[in-house]
């Protein structure tokens, strides 16, 4: 045969669609010189034809037609005699194009360029997704889950390429089946084996970075900053954010009327609580928001070793600390400071609380309703309770009761 069938002979590169086709045709083209300078010492007198429409490849031979007895180089010159043998009407002085019959490479020859193509190809594959997802770190992309294993997931994009999920980057309540589709960003392009491996994350900062751009277009505008985001996955992230119009305020643009650009965020992060506060660079006006959703009486400040003692009154404490301490590490993260928290009579606080909304996602909210009413908004409030009392002073069964008690005290054995 005097071609060869790219689609034929090299069926294994139909998959390389990533790769555009010059580049594809450059490297085929290479191939194939590498061949011709094996077997005639150099490529100068040969042209390779790719025709990537067909997949069809050509090797065309030129040399300059001689009188016979005058040939000095065989790869560039070819004797009359020889000349019209194929062609009768050549004159000396032309040139001789002909097609080199690729059996004449010999079988092991055609095979040696088949895998050297096939490295090729595979560390182009390789090039093109590093650089690919390389520049889209830090992106949200959405992908669709092929395998669920123990300790990752396994997604894969629009173009097939797969996608790397780890257990340690999935937020704790993630729960993923076969064939849906996920969003998590893209965290890094790992080298595993000389093999890239994409690994996406749902716990980094930047998810939710890029979520809020996501619904809060004055983020995307440049009108609102993101200052810095601390989270504890699917318990509580903290969000300060500053705006650089005086008529924006950063904080209402990021939640929405009535909530309604958070939600969707929060949704997204299986119910994790936002708290979204203005950034300041008075450090004790930061320490102060930072501990939302309590209120601080007054605070104490070592700016010189980052340390502050906070004053509450005694219904605070527990809102400031959070449930098992969540809020007041989110702080520290966040200002930079370590936090200490006090009463307001300057006592430490011995006696660890949590407030009861903090159980909102395993107490039914009506069920905290009740115990509210009768005066029980923290976890020791209720525990200092025998079930009797709480039996007959609410409208609840004895069986719920239970129930809240053992989650409650759960909580309590936890932290100790």
């Amino acid at each position: 045969m005097a071609s060869i069938n790219l689609i034929e002979a090299f069926q294994e590169f139909k998959d390389a669609e990533n790769i555009d086709r010059p580049t594809m045709m450059k490297v085929v083209e290479d191939v194939f010189k590498t061949l011709l300078r094996k077997k005639y010492g150099s490529d100068d007198n040969f042209d390779v034809i790719v025709n990537a429409e067909k997949g069809d490849l050509e090797i065309i031979r030129r040399r300059l037609i001689v009188e016979d007895g005058e040939v000095i180089d065989p790869l560039s010159e070819v004797g009359y005699s020889d000349a019209i043998k194929i062609e009768p009407d050549f004159e000396v002085g032309e040139d001789l194009y002909e097609e080199i019959n690729m059996i004449d490479f010999g079988r092991r020859a055609i095979l040696a360029a088949k895998q050297t193509l096939a490295s090729r190809i595979s560390d182009l594959k390789k090039n093109v997704l590093i650089k690919k997802y390389g520049d889209r770190i830090g992106d949200i992309i959405s992908a669709e889950v092929y395998q669920v294993w123990k300790k990752e997931v396994l997604l894969l994009d629009e173009e097939g390429n797969e996608l790397i999920l780890p257990k340690s980057e999935q937020i704790p309540q993630d729960y993923f089946k076969k064939g849906e589709n996920i969003r998590a960003v893209v965290a890094r392009v790992d080298l595993k084996n000389n093999t890239p491996v994409i690994i996406l994350s749902r716990t980094s900062p930047m998810f939710l970075a890029k979520l809020l751009e996501i619904e809060v277009p004055e983020i995307f505008d440049g009108l609102i900053a993101i200052k810095k985001i601390v989270r504890d996955p699917g318990e509580r992230a903290k969000v300060a954010v500053e705006s650089y119009d005086d008529r924006i305020d950063p904080v209402g643009a990021c939640v929405g009327m009535k909530g309604s650009r958070i939600h969707g965020i929060v949704r997204e992060l299986k119910n994790e609580n936002i708290d979204v506060i203005n950034h300041t660079t008075n450090i004790q006006l930061l320490i102060q928001r930072s501990l939302t959703p309590a209120k601080i009486s007054y605070m104490e400040l070592d700016n010189d070793k980052k340390h502050a003692e906070v004053f509450l009154k005694a219904d605070q404490v527990s809102l400031a600390i959070g449930r098992r301490g969540v809020n007041i590490k989110l702080a520290c993260e966040l200002t930079g400071y370590e936090i200490d928290v006090f009463r307001e009579d300057e006592e430490v606080v011995d006696e660890f609380d949590i407030d009861l909304d903090e159980f909102s996602d395993e107490i039914e909210a009506w069920v905290i309703d009740e115990f509210k009413r009768i005066g029980c908004d923290t976890a020791r409030s209720i525990l200092n309770l025998s079930p009797d009392e709480l039996e007959r002073r609410t409208d609840l069964e004895k069986e719920t009761i239970e129930d809240v008690l053992k989650v409650l005290q759960a909580e309590f054995d936890e932290e100790a």
